[in-house]
């Protein structure tokens, strides 16, 4: 388990931010359960900020933060983390607007935009708000230092 722990800290921090989604939404914000949110995209808290720190962490206690292993993956996690709160944040963003264009034109002229295309349905919430994100590093960096004392 030991040779392995770096995995597992990652893949449970990822894991463990899905299951916490439904639970903090219950918790703080709609007080309804809603266990979709446990394999949708965005959220509280992101994981894969959570994944990608706990990796990165884990790397850097085992291997030493001047180990060259610990420059990629750190790497790694800030385009990870700077990709979920920028490029998919705005994607979800831009998804919102579309979707509200799209029914306003149908409203105005609905002959012209009869294609199903203009039904297709998008996600709105593919990334992370910055307090999301952080949420994501910080449960990332408990369960890899957890991974690290314990085992």
């Amino acid at each position: 388990m030991r040779t392995m722990y770096i995995f597992w800290s990652a893949l449970l921090s990822a894991l463990l931010a899905q299951f916490l989604k439904p639970v903090i939404s219950f918790l703080f914000i709609s007080h309804k359960w809603d266990w979709s949110l446990a394999h949708a995209a965005g959220g509280f808290p992101s994981s894969h900020s959570a994944m990608v720190a706990a990796l990165s962490l884990s790397v850097g206690l085992q291997e030493k933060f001047s180990s060259p292993l610990f420059a990629v993956t750190l790497t790694v996690a800030c385009i990870v983390v700077y990709d979920a709160a920028n490029v998919r944040y705005y994607c979800g963003q831009n998804a919102k607007v579309t979707q509200q264009l799209v029914k306003d034109l149908k409203q105005k002229d609905p002959q012209t935009f009869n294609n199903p295309i203009y039904d297709t349905k998008l996600k709105n919430v593919l990334g992370h708000r910055w307090s999301e994100v952080f949420g994501g590093i910080c449960l990332g960096g408990l369960i890899a230092l957890i991974f690290h004392i314990c085992l």
